[in-house]
Formats: structure tokens, C-alpha cells, sequence
């Protein structure tokens, strides 16, 4: 019996060991090459280093005009909530198509740069100055014009976003700030 509690703790800890919670932090000025390559940042780097030999996914951003780079282990977290959609339901269908457009799997080079592909650079308006900016665990990559302008344009509103999104009158706590 003694051997077997050991067995059992030792498979949930290591379920937890390879779950990696990333919190990523950072908002990043690159420029892209003519080819499309994108050095990562070594602060972002370092901080990706635990999911970057599983790779990324990049794609379009629902909301904006701009990609989302996933390391993979959040994708596939992501992908499972998807599956559960009735695929016979024309909304989830349309919803399912859409969001997994253009979607496709990247890895950072043996120098650490990330090669964005020439579609979803285009749908982007990615160009030569661009913001990577971190979006708790995945990664935004924007053209650096329109991230300003996007920041610009929520400067108005984010008090009020933050008081309907984070201001529960019910929540026990004190509060971020």
C-alpha cells in the first residue's frame, strides 16, 4: 500500500511538472527583416524557454488587427475547449472555420527569430516596425502604428473597462491597485 500512494503522488506530480504556467510580461520593439523574421526579445525569450521546444502556433486575433502567437501546450488547452462544439450547429461551424483560419505552427530559429508567415504578416499589416507585447500567455504581435493607435484609441474607455471587468462589488478582495 505504502508503494502504491508513493506510485499515485509520484503521477500527479509529475501531471503538474509538465503543465507550465506561463505569466508572461513585457511589451517589446522589434523590427522585421525583408523576409519576414522577427528576433525575439532575450527578456521574452527567456521567459518562452520553457515552452519553446514544443513550438507556437500563430494566427489571425479575433478582436484586433493583429497575431497571437500561442505556445503550444495553451493551443492545444484551447483546441480541447473548441472540440467540444456541436459541429452541427451552423454558429459553432462558422465560429470553428474562422477562428482556425490561417492558423499554423512556427518554431524560433537556432538565433531565436521567429518567422511570420507572408499571409498573416499581410492580414496584420505587419511590416518593418513592429510591438510584441504580452498578453499574459500568449503573445500579440502587432504593427507597431496600429498597437499605438489601439492603446490610443482604450485609453478613453480603460477606466470604465476596468471597473466592469475587475470590479466585482461582491469580490472579498481589496482590489489590484
Amino acid at each position: 500500500k505504502k508503494w502504491e500512494k508513493l506510485s499515485i503522488f509520484e503521477s500527479i506530480n509529475s501531471i503538474f511538472q509538465r503543465r507550465t504556467v506561463l505569466n508572461l510580461i513585457g511589451t517589446y520593439e522589434c523590427k522585421a527583416d525583408t523576409k519576414g523574421r522577427v528576433m525575439m526579445p532575450s527578456a521574452l525569450k527567456k521567459q518562452l524557454a520553457p515552452v519553446a521546444p514544443q513550438g507556437f502556433v500563430i494566427k489571425r486575433a479575433v478582436f484586433q488587427t493583429c497575431l497571437e502567437l500561442y505556445p503550444m501546450e495553451q493551443w492545444q488547452e484551447l483546441m480541447q475547449k473548441i472540440s467540444g462544439l456541436n459541429r452541427f450547429n451552423r454558429k459553432n461551424n462558422d465560429f470553428i472555420r474562422r477562428f482556425t483560419a490561417g492558423v499554423r505552427t512556427v518554431e524560433l530559429d537556432g538565433t531565436g527569430r521567429l518567422n511570420i508567415p507572408k499571409d498573416l504578416a499581410a492580414f496584420a499589416g505587419v511590416e518593418r516596425e513592429i510591438v510584441i507585447s504580452t498578453a499574459i500567455n500568449i503573445v500579440e504581435i502587432w504593427d507597431k502604428q496600429k498597437y499605438e493607435q489601439a492603446i490610443d484609441d482604450a485609453a478613453n474607455d480603460f477606466a470604465d473597462l476596468a471597473e466592469e471587468v475587475m470590479g466585482d462589488a461582491s469580490s472579498a478582495d481589496d482590489g489590484i491597485s
